[in-house]
Parts: structure tokens; sequence; C-alpha cells
């Protein structure tokens, strides 16, 4: 009697397996198990790379050498900042983003350019066809004659090419749709991308091949796949921006190599995706200076500061109820500040609909704009703009309405000077410590009612 095969359920948000079917995984996602089979590789992994070699030895730290990770420049001076400085040899790239966000754009452009420089690249497509890519690189000035396209979906097949070719860069668009024939399981199952990931790794650290894999969303926004797939890669680069709109963001999510809060700024064009030098003039360009409920702030991502406008709208609630909704800030935070302006500064938002705007469709990490929401809140409320428009406020709220300090206040100084600013309002413990610059006027306050007399008009 011929044996049943064994299945497991497995986890498509974070990998993890289980006999029986279950609702609710350990990780806390809701009807996210997959039916898979059990094969004799799934356990003990691929041929490929269970294949037996020299066992390394334990050696003291001491002993090692330290080495500065060589890198390829990939013509493209955004996406070099973001890694950290160029592709590192050896490395495992994930890139993340909507359909049509420019994925495949950038890589391509990236591909062209490293084939330039450093001799042959491979591309593998497992989503479109060696025309429809040419098609592309045609309108991009993407051609060369050192890049190779491969329209292949097969693990092993692509290994072959890679093992005769020795490219000097390798891209995989995208990892979903590569699988490979020793597990049955179907393309873009958890156990498929998770053993098609770990072999592309190996063949990067084995080669010495920096790696480029594409990777799906889900509907929410996050990386499609089990998160092992993150942990697995050396850098997690996410692709963002509105797709009616040109203006792109590339965000680093992960970076052994370089920092993880550097981001990097494009336009999608008809010639491909440019780099946006000046993101602060690109953000204020279109600022709605001298109006009710604008507010300039600034941020420091990465290695650069930034000055960009939070707009905030406040009207009666025809509802029964009122609403806030934030884009470009975290709703939790937003109703946060709300609640704090509510009770420290008296102000009756109880009925009011409050909708708050980053402008540009930038989402800033950290606590820095608090402030400048709080005031661009006030100001829409009460119906007076701030005192000056060439003014730059930002700062953390707390929750007693004091304001704390905002990293490198001084390099967002000269950034202000730069774009014709004159004066910044942020908190007093930053104005006691400055050493910054001289050409601004530099007010400190203290809480949010005293920021609020100091910003708004009388």
């Amino acid at each position: 009697m011929a044996k049943k095969p064994q299945t497991v359920f497995v986890c498509s948000e974070c990998g993890y397996e289980s006999p029986k079917w279950m609702g609710q995984c350990i990780c806390g996602a809701w009807n996210t198990f997959t039916e898979e089979k059990i094969s004799d590789t799934t356990a003990s992994g691929l041929s490929a790379g269970s294949a037996k070699r020299k066992a390394s030895k334990p050696e003291p730290i001491g002993k090692i050498k330290s080495l500065d990770a060589e890198r390829l420049d990939t013509g493209i001076g955004e996406l070099n900042r973001v890694l950290g400085g160029g592709v590192v040899k050896g490395s495992l790239t994930l890139i993340s983003g909507e359909p049509g966000i420019g994925k495949s754009t950038i890589i391509l452009q990236a591909a062209a350019g490293i084939a330039e420089r450093y001799g042959k690249v491979l591309y593998v497509s497992g989503e479109e066809s060696p025309e429809q890519i040419k098609i592309r690189a045609d309108r991009i000035g993407g051609v060369s004659e050192e890049l190779y396209i491969l329209s292949e979906t097969e693990l092993e097949a692509v290994s072959e090419a890679v093992s005769s070719m020795n490219p000097a860069f390798l891209i995989i668009d995208s990892v979903q749709t590569i699988y490979t024939s020793q597990l049955t399981s179907a393309a873009g199952s958890v156990s498929q991308v998770r053993a098609c990931t770990a072999e592309i790794m190996r063949t990067a650290k084995e080669k010495n091949i920096p790696v480029f894999i594409v990777a799906h969303v889900t509907k929410s926004g996050e990386l499609a796949g089990p998160k092992i797939v993150e942990h697995l890669v050396d850098t997690v680069l996410n692709f963002v921006g509105e797709r009616n709109q040109g203006f792109r963001i590339m965000r680093s999510f992960k970076n052994r190599f370089g920092n993880t809060s550097e981001i990097g700024a494009f336009e999608m064009t008809r010639d491909g995706l440019k780099e946006i030098g000046d993101l602060s003039l690109s953000l204020l360009e279109e600022s709605s200076k001298g109006a009710e409920g604008a507010v300039t702030t600034a941020v420091y991502e990465g290695s650069r500061p930034l000055l960009l406008e939070v707009q905030a709208l406040v009207t009666a609630s025809g509802l029964g109820f009122a609403r806030r909704s934030g884009i470009g800030i975290d709703s939790g935070r937003l109703n946060m500040i709300i609640a704090v302006l509510e009770k420290r500064t008296g102000i009756n938002l109880m009925s009011s609909d409050i909708y708050v705007n980053v402008a540009g469709g930038m989402k800033p990490e950290g606590t820095s704009i608090d402030l400048a929401a709080a005031v661009a809140v006030f100001s829409a409320a009460v119906g007076k703009p701030v005192r000056d428009p060439g003014t730059i406020i930002m700062g953390e709220l707390g929750l007693t309405g004091e304001l704390r300090g905002v990293p490198q206040p001084e390099r967002i100084a000269g950034e202000a000077v730069r774009m014709g600013f004159r004066k910044i309002i942020l908190p007093l413990k930053n104005k006691e410590k400055w050493t910054g610059h001289e050409n601004i006027e530099v007010i400190g306050a203290g809480d949010i009612m005293e920021a609020v007399n100091l910003a708004l008009e009388d």
C-alpha cells in the first residue's frame, strides 16, 4: 500500500509550521495557514546546499582582520546612498514595493550602470519576457552589451547560468516566481520562497556576487512571504510612492552595511527614474506659506536634513462623531497629539473632524514633527496662520505638554538657512545646548502652550 504523503500547515506570514490547521498563528495573524507536503529535502535542505564541505574552525576575534566591504557603484547616487555607498560584493538585497511603483525600472537602471563599469550582469525574470524587458531598457536608456536577460523560473537553471557566466551582478525578479524541483510545493509557497532565498544567498556568498531579489507586497503594503526571508538577506529596501504621481521614496529597513534610516528620492519620468538631489526644495516648492493650518517642519532622515510641510484641516463634524485622519503620520500618534492639545491648551476639538497631511507623500520616522502637527491643528481650529511664514517648527510632544529635544538641530538649521528660512522654534532643551548656525533666529519653547503663542499670530 502506497504511503500517504505527509503534510504540514505553514503560516504565510512568519513561516511557523503546525501539524494541523490553526485559525490564528502564534505571530497573531489570522487565516494564514496553507497546507504543504513534506518531502525529504524540506527538513534537510536542498542537496546543493547540504553538500559536504570542509568544516570551519573557531577563531579568536582578536586575530580576525578587519575588512572594508568592497562596493560596486550602481551609477545611481540616491541608490548608492540608501545602500550605504554602493552594492557590497557577496551581499543579498531584497527590494519590495507595490506593483507599478518602479522596482523593475530602478534595478534595470542599476544593472545597466554596473554592466558598463564592471562587466557581465545577469537579469533573471520570472514575470516578464526578454522582449518586454528590452522595451523598458530602450525607454530608459539601459541597453548594454554586458547586460544579459534570462527568462526562467527554475532555480536549478538559474544556478547553472550563474555558474557558466560568473556575472558581476545578479538580479532575481521576482523571488515569488522562482521554484526548485526538489520541493513539491508550488512556486510562491512558503517553503519554496524560503528554500530558494537560502540557495540564492549561498550562491552570493560562495561566488562573492552581489544579488538583488525583488519581492511582492501584500494589500496592506507589508512584504509578502515568511518573515524569515527578511532575516536571511543583508539589506531590505522598500520603494514607496503614489502610482499616479511621479514622486518616489526608497527607504532602508535593514542594512548590515549601512544606515537603516537612510532614504533616497526619485522622480518617475518617461525616461525612467531620475534622482532628486534637492529633496527639501522639491517638497516645499508648492507649500502653502501663510495659510491657516500650514506649518513648515524639519526631520533628520539618515544622513540628510529634510524640510517639509504639515497641513491640517479642522471642520465641524456632521456625522455625530468626530473623525481623525492622518496621512504621513501614525494615527495613534495623531490622536495623542490632539488629546494633549485639548488638555494643555484648553481648545475644544471634541466635535470637530481633524485631518492632518504631510505634504509630498513623505512618512517621516521618529517624533520630530509632533509639535508641527500640533501647531497646524491649533492654527486650523482657531483660524490663525503662523506669524512668520519663514519659520520652522519642530519638536517631540510629551503627554504632559512638555517639549522634548530633536536630533541634529544644528544641521537642520544649516538646511533651513540654505532654503531661506529665518527662524526656528524648537524645544528649550535644544536651545540650551545650541552651538549651531548664527544666521537664523533660534527660539526655545518649554511646552505646547508656549510654542503655540510664539508661532501663531495674535
